[in-house]
C-alpha cells in the first residue's frame, strides 16, 4: 500500500506463480514447461475500499510443444490490456449510468480506459450473443452532435419481438449501405426468419427492407411516434452508450 500524510493513494498486490503448477500456453491453454520470465506488469484491478489498486506480476513464458516459446494464459488478463477484465467489466457497467467522462474521474483512471473497456465489453457480448427467435425488428435513424451532415446519424436495428426487446445494431450514416451492413451483420438466416419489420418512411430503407426482407410484414409508422416508441425499448445506459460513443 502507498500513501502520503497518513493517506493511502494506491494498493499494489503482488502476485507469484504457484511452485508446483506449470504456466499455460496462451494459444491452446495446455501445461507447458517454462521457458524463461519477463519483466514485471501491472493491471489496474477493481477498486478496494475506494482505492485505486493493482495487480503486479512478472509473467512466465513457456515452451508449448505446439506453439512453441510463448506467454503463459493470464487468467485475469486479455492480451496486452493494462485493466483486469474484471476491471473492464466493472467500468463497462458502470458506463452505462454515469458518462465515461464521469466513470473515469469516479474511479480514478483514464477515459481510454473507459473507452477500451466498454469496447471489450461490446466485442465479447456480440461474440456471445444468441439471435435465434428474431422475428421482429425495428430500423431507425438517429441524430447525433451538431449539424445535419450524413455523419450526424445513425441508423439503428432493435428487436422487437415481445418477449425480448434490445439493441442489435448501429452504423453511421443513414443509408441504403449502412442498412445493408447491418442486415448483413444479423445474418441470412435472421433476415429471411422475419415476420415483422417496423420503420417510418424513409425512403432508403424502405428500398432495402423491400428487397431483402420482402418475406415480412412491414408497418410503417410515423417518426415522431416509432422514436418516441423506441425509446421506450433503450434503457438510458444504452442510450448513453450510443450517445458517448
Amino acid at each position: 500500500m502507498h500513501g502520503s500524510q497518513g493517506r493511502p493513494q494506491s494498493i499494489e498486490i503482488t502476485l507469484v506463480p504457484h511452485g508446483g503448477i506449470r504456466g499455460r500456453c496462451a494459444r491452446c491453454r495446455r501445461p507447458a514447461p517454462g521457458y524463461d520470465r519477463l519483466p514485471q506488469r501491472r493491471w489496474l484491478f477493481v477498486p478496494l475500499w475506494g482505492i485505486p489498486t493493482h495487480f503486479c506480476y512478472a509473467p512466465r513464458r513457456v515452451e508449448c510443444a505446439e506453439h512453441g516459446v510463448v506467454v503463459e494464459h493470464i487468467p485475469w488478463s486479455d492480451g496486452k490490456r493494462p485493466v483486469t477484465c474484471a476491471m473492464m467489466g466493472f467500468l463497462a457497467r458502470w458506463a452505462r449510468r454515469l458518462s465515461w467522462r464521469e466513470t473515469a474521474r469516479t474511479f480514478q483512471t483514464s477515459w481510454e480506459a473507459v473507452y477500451r473497456s466498454v469496447e471489450w465489453f461490446v466485442e465479447w457480448g456480440l461474440a456471445h450473443r444468441e439471435l435465434s427467435g428474431v422475428e421482429a425488428i425495428g430500423v431507425d435513424e438517429i441524430h447525433w452532435g451538431h449539424g445535419l451532415r450524413a455523419d450526424n446519424f445513425l441508423t439503428v436495428i432493435y428487436q422487437i419481438d415481445t418477449q425480448c426487446r434490445r439493441l442489435l445494431w448501429v452504423g453511421r450514416r443513414r443509408s441504403q449501405a449502412t442498412l445493408r451492413r447491418g442486415l448483413k451483420a444479423l445474418g441470412p438466416e435472421v433476415v429471411k426468419g422475419l415476420r415483422f419489420v417496423c420503420s417510418d418512411m424513409w425512403k432508403p430503407y424502405l428500398q432495402v427492407i423491400a428487397a431483402q426482407a420482402g418475406q415480412a410484414l412491414h408497418v410503417l409508422v410515423s417518426g415522431v411516434n416509432y422514436f418516441s416508441a423506441l425509446t421506450t425499448i433503450i434503457s438510458p445506459g444504452q442510450r448513453q452508450l450510443l450517445f458517448d460513443s
